[in-house]
């Protein structure tokens, strides 16, 4: 097994330098691992304590994130060495100031392996929620450096629980702890003969209640909102707005709209503002003049978390494509949060259903049924927001939880 894994490795190898010429995100990966050695040898700090943390794309970073903060604040003279899998963590995250040195993760060969870990010189290795590489699990386990899993969560399909899956077991045993988001994930590790495992939750309900504590005041929204009650959709598709789209239109003066489409580019803009054909301003747009208009159009990037401490109801986009977007973030502000349907993967998701705090829509009835009751019904809207924040509240703590066994 693992010469077909070395093997196939090389095949990625292979694949990703011949597809570079015609895909920007491969080509900006193979272009992150040029010189990968000299630039970690230089950046690392000879002598210094160094934490590398490992993260497949931009959601493990948000869930390591919390870690290497709090790392960061108690222990300020170890260095942290980020890497990334994807370009789409990376190229995002790659001036993030609470690490030392951001990179590429290179190809996992036995070579590589050795080369980075010898020059990145960790004295801990955390790896974050999914990322298991053969070559560099065994090599820090070599070297019988600590190494650890945090936010980990497994489910039963998966190859380490199948009849073939020695080789994948061996590498869980290699990790000194894992820390899982469930309690089904500590059970499914047990059974598999993996001891050193504890539920404690998922880091990133502390990362948005992080978030919402140092929230910056969004004057626009307050008062463009004024003293109506305000339904703010975050990081929607076309399938989310056009159902949006439709109560907006039967529904008029039920409530004010703000709309954080996921793309904001020009055209994307100007189709939403066709289909929405009201009363529309543009948040760059915005003045005191627009107040009086129906629905506002969020034009830029990171203001979202913020935005949703002045909804009322909050929409989170993407259950109609591959996956619904972060529910953490309006929910920790005690916003009752309507998806669509593709939310099963989505622990919180399924959980804040269970707990009251978030309905499902399948279709424009059940949207507009679902948000009738909690406009309509001033009881089961408290009871929704109540559980929502209470939600959040509950499952903080996984940071604290993970640093005292890793400090």
């Amino acid at each position: 097994m693992k010469f077909l894994y070395n093997s196939g490795i090389l095949l990625f190898i292979l694949a990703v330098r011949l597809l570079s010429p015609f895909n920007s995100k491969v080509r900006l990966m193979v272009k992150g691992w040029k010189d990968w050695e000299e630039k970690l040898k230089e950046r690392a700090g000879a002598g210094s304590k160094n934490i590398w943390v490992h993260c497949a794309s931009l959601g493990e970073f948000e869930q390591g994130r919390p870690v290497i903060e709090e790392i960061r604040s108690r222990e300020p003279q170890s260095r942290i060495i980020l890497s990334f899998f994807s370009s789409s963590g990376y190229e995002i995250r790659k001036n993030y100031i609470g690490a030392d040195y951001v990179c590429y993760l290179p190809p996992d060969t036995p070579g590589n392996a050795e080369r980075f870990v010898k020059a990145a010189n960790p004295s801990a290795v955390i790896f974050v929620k999914y990322e298991f590489w053969n070559n560099y699990i065994s090599e820090v386990r070599r070297k019988s450096i600590p190494l650890y899993l945090i936010s980990g969560i497994f489910r039963p399909g998966q190859h380490f629980f199948s009849w073939y899956g020695g080789f994948f077991r061996k590498m869980l045993s290699c990790f000194t702890y894992i820390f899982v988001q469930d309690q089904k994930s500590e059970s499914l590790l047990r059974s598999a003969g993996i001891n050193n495992v504890t539920v404690a939750g998922d880091t990133r309900f502390d990362r948005v209640v992080e978030i919402a504590s140092s929230a910056k005041d969004i004057g626009a929204l307050e008062t463009f909102r004024g003293n109506a009650r305000l339904v703010l959709a975050g990081s929607s598709w076309p399938p989310d707005e056009e159902i949006i789209a439709r109560y907006i239109h039967e529904h008029p003066g039920a409530a004010k709209w703000v709309f954080a489409p996921h793309e904001i580019d020009e055209s994307n803009i100007k189709r939403l503002e066709k289909l929405l054909g009201k009363s529309v301003v543009r948040f760059s747009e915005f003045t005191e003049d627009g107040e009086g208009a129906e629905v506002m159009i969020i034009d830029n990037m990171g203001m979202l978390s913020s935005a949703y401490r002045y909804a009322y109801i909050a929409v989170v986009g993407g259950g109609f494509g591959k996956g619904i977007h972060n529910v953490l973030e309006p929910a920790c502000w005690g916003k009752p949060v309507l998806f669509g349907p593709n939310h099963g993967k989505f622990r919180e998701a399924v959980e804040l259903i269970t707990e009251g705090g978030g309905k499902v829509f399948t279709d424009y009835n059940d949207f507009r049924e679902s948000l009738n009751i909690w406009l309509s019904d001033i009881e089961s809207y408290r009871k929704a927001a109540r559980s929502a924040g209470e939600y959040v509240k509950t499952n903080s703590g996984a940071t604290a939880t993970i640093l005292k066994q890793i400090l």
